[in-house]
This record gives C-alpha cells, structure tokens and sequence, in this order.
C-alpha cells in the first residue's frame, strides 16, 4: 500500500514538475532579485552599495509610503468586497433561465473588462472633469446641484472616484468567474429546494453560497492581487493627488524607479509582494482549502 501510495505521488509530482520550473523561473527568481535589490543603495551614477535593511528602515519611516500603505489596504477593503457583490448580481441575472438578448446581455458585461485600464481610466477622468465632465452636467441636469463638483479635488471624493472607476472596469472579471460557477451548480439542487418550499433568498443562502464559496475565494485572490497592484487608473485619474492621499504602493515604487533608486524601489516591491501574499494565504485559509486537499489526499 505504501509503494502504491509513493508511486502515485511520485506521478503527482511529475505532473507539477513543468509548473514548478515555471514559476521558479518566472517568478520565484524575479523575487529572489527583488529582495537582494532592496538591500543595496543602487542609484543612477552611484556607486552600488550593500546596506542590508537600511531600505526598510527608512522606508517604514517615510510618511509618504505609509500613506501609499494605508491607501492601498482601504482600496482594496472597500473595492474588492463593491465588486464581489455586484459581480454576484450581475452573475445571477445572466444565469437565470433564457431570456430575450440573454447574449447580447453577456458580451455587453463584458465591454468595460475588455477596454485597456489606461483607456478607461482616461475615460473616468473626462466623466470626473470639473468643467466639462458627464458627472457634473448630469447633477446639474437633474437639479440636484448647481455648482460642479471638484470629484478629484478632496481625499474622499478622490478615493471614491477611483473606487467606482475601479468597480466599473473590474466587476465583469468577477462577474464572469462567479456565472461560470453558477453554472456548475446541478439544477436538481435548486428544484428540490423549490419542492420543499424555498424561496429565491433561501435557496441562494442554502444552496448556491456553500457550493459557490471556493469560486468566489478564487475570484477575491485574484482580484485582491489586481486591486494591490493598482497603477494604471490612479496614474492616470489622479496622479496619487491630491497631496499624495490616493498615490498607491506600485505608484510610490514608480516613482523611485523613474528617479534612478533601483534599491528603494525594490523595497517598496517587496513589501507589495508581502502585502499580496499574506492577503492571499487569509483568503486561502478562509477557503478552508487545505481541509479539502487533505481529504483528497490517500
């Protein structure tokens, strides 16, 4: 039993062997690169220098980058949980039995994910225009204001700019993961909890959550990864203004890069890297995926 039991991990592990060697390669080396980088003062026209943790020092003293910190966690708090439940809307309207345009419907969802994040940020920041932008004209066309408002002008008007901005752009993703889900689940079960009486809310509660839960942990890994690595739409939108309250940890590390400090820049890049890993094990836990693969195990 034994022998059996090796030989079928030994299988296992031929299997994963390829993967393995890709992400060593990939990803495992570029980290490894990473960290060692942030332990030198590496600087344009500067000779490289060996400094251990002088980096992380001064990077955890740096007001700039805690605020660069704590603007990325609240994004990801307050945008990653937004999408989750409207992705889950959106992923129960398009599931429900054929309906008229049920395709046109689909491929409509899936307009905003398709456009380029630099377009669409390009997009908000006309919609957020404090002079010409469709936010202000429809405030003023409803009559619930008549003075514009400055949406990029404030730290909290900012953040949440970029929150909708975000959910716009990214709620498709997890809309599309969730349906795919949705569609795994056997309409058996939702049959028989109609016979026993159970309504939509019920059923939702009873049947489609618990068999949906690790979908949606798959969904939030990947879009808490994406949501910490915000750049794109926060470059473009807002530049991290006003005063520095919206600039994200990839824009801080940008910014160094840009300057020349290879070394700092890596620091900060590894700390993102941290931040993504730690979020993503919670996540992962949460799952209680390990109590299945052991299960599975022989």
């Amino acid at each position: 039993m034994r022998q059996h039991t090796f030989g079928q991990r030994k299988e296992a592990l031929l299997f994963i062997l390829p993967l393995a060697l890709f992400l060593g390669v990939f990803v495992l080396t570029p980290v490894a690169g990473t960290i060692i980088g942030g332990m030198f003062r590496d600087t344009t026209f500067l000779k490289k220098e060996f400094i251990f943790l002088d980096n992380y020092r001064t990077l955890f003293a740096d007001a700039a980058f805690r605020q660069s910190f704590r603007f990325t966690l609240l994004f990801v708090a307050v945008s990653v949980p937004l999408e989750l439940a409207l992705g889950t809307v959106f992923a129960l309207l398009v599931n429900q039995p054929p309906v008229r345009f049920r395709t046109a419907l689909r491929v409509s969802v899936l307009i905003p994910w398709a456009i380029p994040a630099a377009i669409s940020g390009r997009i908000w920041e006309l919609i957020y225009n404090y002079n010409f932008g469709l936010a202000n004209y429809l405030l003023s066309a409803l009559g619930i204001r008549s003075e514009p408002v400055n949406w990029l002008g404030n730290d909290m008007s900012a953040f949440f700019s970029l929150v909708a901005a975000d959910a716009w752009k990214t709620t498709p993703f997890m809309a599309i993961i969730l349906l795919a889900g949705l569609q795994a689940i056997p309409t058996e079960l939702y049959q028989q909890a109609e016979i026993d009486g159970a309504g939509f809310l019920k059923r939702f509660i009873r049947v489609t959550l618990p068999i949906l839960k690790p979908v949606m942990v798959v969904a939030l890994v990947f879009r808490t990864i994406d949501a910490i690595r915000i750049f794109d739409i926060v470059y473009v939108i807002t530049h991290g203004g006003p005063g520095g309250s919206t600039s994200s940890l990839s824009l801080y590390a940008y910014k160094y890069f840009l300057a020349g400090d290879f070394g700092y820049g890596s620091a900060v890049s590894f700390i993102l890297f941290l931040t993504a890993l730690g979020l993503s094990l919670i996540y992962i836990n949460l799952g209680a995926f390990r109590k299945e693969f052991r299960k599975e195990l022989p």
